[in-house]
């Protein structure tokens, strides 16, 4: 199940960005300072500036040291602002976890976007009008199951909020009202697994056939995925965004890598050190819906690798193998070896009797030394971690000390999770 514009050919697909690019210019050009001072420092002073997407390229890139840097300046909402404030309805806020967090504006016409990108999430995962959606977290300042709610509009399906809810009153919530689909961070839908369990409740069971994540990478790992698909019996779905971009990428029903919702966003990925076009390496966006407070070629510190070739699916967007890798700025190098977070939770997922665990980098007489710490549930727990430890040698070439620790005594997140921490 997809929109017109998700099957277009690349020549139409591009003139339809294009097109839409121009006329945000022609706002952004007369009404938006940040990006006025911007684009017409690089040349840009008309929308007809842009007729290809070569011309596109020569575009400033945007960071998010920037946009920081532009709202500590000018308090508290920065400079890139399209229209006064009276035409936004809606305030939401980054998470902090690469920095001090964004706030980001959006207006009626922008909120309507989100929410059309969303149905694009809803459709790749065979969600209709005839589901019953059940958001599983608490309703703050964090954008992402906000529009998740709001899509859910666009497609008539039933929306039942879990908000103010432990988190067996969600599980309670889900039985009572039949709800079809599950959504929230992978994280929390493996502890409300992992809580299912305790209370004696039957999730596998359950109404639940879908469940869709967002807020972390997990959902694109075999290792996560496969946990959450075995514990909900359900088909699993990954979708990425970010709040001062939007929500850019989805799964279709093949679930061979992650779509880029290029109907509604213009997406690159370059080297990040050379800036210029890689297979592998960042990924930089710019959002073609949200005028009053846009992002243009938005570094996104995110690590893809894209893939082109054809989606069995019929849709033309491009695809990321494995979804996100991880942040640039998440990397660690450990004993010479670039280790990313995601590669070590895909071989920790991949031990069912795992329920949580943390994982800490030191610097002990001038070596790297990692520790990872778990809750295990069944088997004998000296055991699985040796297994761990000889399957993170073998996958990541890396020597690891790992513990059991006592069962419920690692945090727990509805949110995205902490569990890597680098004391060095």
């Amino acid at each position: 199940m997809s929109s017109e514009n998700e099957t277009l050919d690349r020549g139409a697909l591009e003139g339809l960005q294009l097109q839409k690019l121009q006329e945000i210019l022609a706002l952004v050009l007369k009404q938006n300072p940040f990006y006025q001072q911007k684009l017409r420092a690089a040349g840009i002073h008309q929308p007809e500036d842009v007729q290809t997407l070569a011309d596109y390229r020569r575009l400033p890139f945007t960071t998010k040291a920037e946009l920081s840097a532009d709202q500590d300046a000018h308090r508290p909402y920065g400079t890139n602002l399209t229209f006064p404030l009276e035409h936004f309805i809606r305030i939401h806020q980054t998470s902090g976890t690469t920095g001090k967090p964004l706030r980001w504006l959006d207006t009626e016409e922008s909120w309507d976007w989100f929410a059309r990108c969303w149905e694009s999430v809803y459709r790749g995962a065979g969600v209709t009008a005839e589901d019953r959606l059940f958001f599983a977290f608490s309703f703050g300042p964090f954008i992402g199951f906000w529009t998740a709610h709001e899509g859910a509009r666009t497609i008539g399906a039933m929306s039942i909020s879990g908000g103010a809810m432990s988190s067996i009153q969600r599980l309670q919530a889900i039985e009572d009202y039949q709800a079809t689909v599950l959504v929230c961070t992978p994280t929390y839908a493996l502890h409300l697994a992992e809580v299912a369990e305790a209370e004696g409740i039957d999730i596998a069971g359950s109404s639940i056939r879908t469940t869709i994540h967002a807020g972390e990478p997990g959902a694109s790992l075999p290792g996560t995925k496969g946990r959450i698909e075995q514990a909900w019996d359900a088909r699993c779905y990954d979708h990425v965004g970010a709040t001062e971009v939007g929500a850019w990428g989805f799964e279709c029903h093949v679930r061979e890598g992650m779509h880029l919702n290029e109907g509604e966003f213009i997406c690159e990925v370059i080297d990040p050190d050379s800036d210029e076009f890689a297979a592998e390496g960042e990924l930089v966006i710019t959002n073609l819906g949200r005028v009053g407070m846009p992002v243009i070629r938005y570094r996104t510190g995110d690590r893809v690798k894209l893939q082109t070739e054809p989606c069995a699916c019929g849709r033309t967007f491009f695809r990321l193998e494995g979804g996100v890798i991880g942040r640039l700025d998440d990397a660690m190098i450990i004993r010479g070896v670039n280790v990313y977070p995601s590669s070590i939770e895909n071989v920790v997922r991949g031990f069912p009797e795992v329920t949580e665990f943390a994982v800490d980098i030191y610097q002990r007489h001038a070596m790297d030394d990692m520790e990872i710490r778990m809750e295990v549930n069944g088997g004998e727990p000296g055991s699985i971690a040796e297994a761990v430890a000889k399957e993170v040698r073998h996958v990541l070439g890396i020597r690891t000390y790992v513990q059991t620790v006592p069962n419920n005594t690692l945090p727990r997140f509805e949110l995205k999770a902490r569990r890597f921490t680098d004391h060095r």
